[in-house]
């Protein structure tokens, strides 16, 4: 991580409110507000600073910069680094010319669809944050001053745009996906999303050989798929956890390790750490795997008996 600089100038901020999003996970969000087209969110405004007043007019406009913190970076330490591999790159570039979230300083830019104000809550939508992100400005996005159509694209003019894979599964791997999203874990989404961007390993997507196949590692799920032609088909799902964590609850040492969001050690429960930064239940951090999630694994496993782990 690079060194801060003493002589540099240091400046505090307070947060002006909190966005109330259906993300809970970084893993979740999506990666740009585009592609989050319709997802609607709340800012919620703290009161007591006259911001009511600050609000006034907000809503004439159609779209809102919001100015925010990558908090969750900052509560899990994860600094940043120089140079990054973008997803849709394949050679690393300086981190000011991408949009890392992994910065020096920790703030994030986004544009947002602006419904309605009530009172201290702005209504949004095209929204791509997390839950909890802490706000520090709101301003109008001003279309004659801030859009600029025929702006060169640096390095992205080489590589977009690109066409997705095509992802589709198989009917096991829809029968599984069924079972786990009656029991409010919903996987199919962020799977398409990530193999659209293709089958080969990258800091981004967490793949790797699996035998004749190839296996996309999401939080504590497992995805094994093929490669036919220009189709990636998702054949089954695996949990995460081995036989023996799931029979005894012991987490012992794994080879099945990837990379995570920022290029660290992967969020699994081989590694105990999951991909919202948080600890999973494991011997590893003084906790029994006797959980709900434990259990889920269990009852997956119990219904899809021929599934391969590990």
């Amino acid at each position: 991580m690079a060194a801060k600089s003493d002589s540099a100038p240091s400046f505090v901020f307070h947060a002006i409110g909190v966005v109330r999003s259906p993300f809970a996970e970084r893993a979740e969000a999506p990666r740009q507000a585009a592609v989050a087209a319709g997802v609607g969110a709340r800012i919620e405004l703290f009161a007591g600073h006259g911001y009511e007043d600050a609000l006034s007019g907000l809503e004439a406009w159609e779209y809102a910069w919001l100015l925010f913190v990558f908090h969750k970076n900052v509560e899990d330490e994860r600094g940043w680094k120089p140079k990054v591999l973008p997803p849709r790159a394949t050679e690393k570039h300086g981190v000011f010319a991408t949009r890392s979230p992994h910065r020096p300083n920790p703030i994030g830019l986004s544009a947002v669809r602006v419904e309605r104000v009530e009172g201290l809550t702005v209504h949004v939508r095209d929204v791509d944050l997390l839950d909890g992100t802490p706000v520090l400005d709101l301003k109008p996005y001003v279309a004659y001053a801030d859009a600029r159509p025929d702006a060169r694209s640096g390095w992205l003019e080489v590589t977009d745009p690109r066409e997705p894979w095509t992802v589709s599964f198989a009917d096991r791997a829809l029968a599984q996906l069924a079972w786990l999203r009656d029991r409010g874990v919903h996987l199919r989404a962020p799977i398409e999303a990530s193999l659209a961007l293709g089958p080969q390993p990258h800091a981004y997507r967490r793949i790797r050989k699996h035998g004749a196949a190839m296996r996309l590692a999401f939080k504590e799920w497992r995805a094994d798929f093929e490669v036919q032609g220009a189709r990636i088909v998702v054949q089954s799902l695996a949990s995460g956890y081995r036989p023996k964590q799931l029979a005894d609850g012991t987490s012992p040492a794994s080879p099945e390790r990837g990379r995570s969001l920022d290029g660290t050690s992967p969020a699994s429960p081989e590694r105990g750490r999951s991909l919202d930064g948080t600890s999973p239940a494991s011997p590893e951090h003084g906790r029994s795997l006797e959980d709900t999630s434990l259990e889920l694994h269990r009852a997956f496993v119990a219904a899809f008996a021929d599934e391969r782990q590990g």
